[in-house]
């Protein structure tokens, strides 16, 4: 089994010429101690990958790289059969990697040392946006994984109108979780500052404060949420699925946290592959979806949630799913025009044009 991979102190230098960390200096994809997200610097503009080397082309591999923490999780199953069962792939010869930050998803897209990696869709756009294109959306692999969650023992909180005159803290400023929090409140006609307050924090620390009784309301993605509820003991409950509340105010947009990028130089050469990686990511997502017990183990022995005893909790509540193609675009591009809506910088700016996704 491969273990995580950190990129080197220069690589990572590198990186944050070309990324922003969207919630704090060197977010990570939210585990039960972490914050997630990060994305592209809107003043900073990296190329595309470099031409594969003979090297690459005689080897024929595809160049995965897995984010631990929700992103991750649909991937397990792919993981366990390149390790151990090579014969269930559609394509056989991967090399992959789980990292612990968006930022060293972007650059090793951006230097052409990953092919494929699952990653926040906010950080997909805005690397995008700054790469002309250097990279494709080809699937959606999670929907929401954010929970508002009550402590104190409290049952009076089952919608967003109800957080009105109270005071919520949230971990993800300026990546996802901000810009849905803020548009969910904005839908329920309650401002920030006049009828809400909000608070950022690390997972941990709201985590930490939850369990104590110092707060008592907070949104945090899967699994923090997950290991929270389990800590606290009966005292704290999932109040609402973020994603339900999205859901309900039919917007004609899907909440898309995460997206499966190509880059896009690969993906015209070898669009082979990715249709190949695209049939054994679905198989995979599948699985996990399906055969929660046996997953749970392997997405834990991958280090991608803290135990199994959090995947086993955390899985159903991640709204793991697979679209691709034309279904796969307009769930996105809804979900974009919303985050501009809310704030342009969400997105790099502006918009993207459909050239950002891969329809076979």
């Amino acid at each position: 089994m491969k273990k995580y991979h950190k990129l080197p102190a220069l690589l990572l230098a590198l990186a944050l010429l070309f990324s922003l960390a969207a919630c704090k200096p060197g977010a990570a994809e939210p585990t039960a101690s972490s914050t997630p997200e990060a994305t592209v610097s809107p003043t900073e503009k990296p190329t595309a990958g470099p031409t594969e080397t003979p090297t690459d082309l005689e080897a024929g591999e595809i160049r995965l790289a897995v984010l631990s923490g929700p992103t991750g999780i649909g991937a397990a199953k792919l993981l366990d059969n390149i390790d151990n069962d090579k014969a269930a792939l559609s394509f056989g010869n991967y090399d992959y990697q789980i990292y612990t930050d968006n930022s060293e998803l972007v650059a090793g897209l951006t230097k052409g040392e990953i092919d494929i990696a699952t990653m926040a869709s906010n950080v997909a756009v805005n690397l995008y946006n700054k790469t002309d294109g250097g990279v494709k959306i080809i699937a959606v692999g999670t929907l929401g994984v954010l929970h508002i969650l009550e402590g104190g023992g409290g049952t009076s909180l089952n919608s967003v109108a109800d957080l009105a005159g109270k005071t919520i803290y949230s971990a993800g400023q300026g990546a996802n979780p901000e810009y849905i929090l803020r548009y969910l409140l904005q839908e329920n006609d309650l401002e920030v500052g006049r009828d809400v307050e909000l608070v950022f924090a690390d997972a941990s620390e709201i985590s930490a404060k939850l369990l104590s009784g110092e707060i008592q309301y907070a949104m945090l993605p899967v699994p923090a949420a997950t290991a929270a509820i389990a800590k606290g003991e009966g005292k704290i409950r999932a109040a609402i699925d973020v994603t339900e509340a999205w859901d309900e105010l039919q917007s004609g947009s899907q909440l898309v946290m995460t997206a499966v990028v190509a880059r896009t130089e690969y993906l015209e050469t070898y669009h082979d592959r990715v249709a190949n990686f695209l049939t054994d990511y679905e198989a995979s997502i599948d699985f996990v979806n399906h055969n929660i017990d046996a997953a749970a183990e392997l997405v834990a022995g991958y280090n991608i949630t803290p135990s199994a005893g959090i995947a086993k909790q955390a899985i159903p509540q991640c709204h793991l799913t697979f679209i691709a193609g034309e279904d796969m675009m307009s769930a996105v591009s809804g979900y974009f025009r919303t985050l501009y809506s809310i704030d342009p910088a969400a997105v790099g700016g502006a918009v993207p044009d459909d050239g950002i996704y891969y329809i076979p």
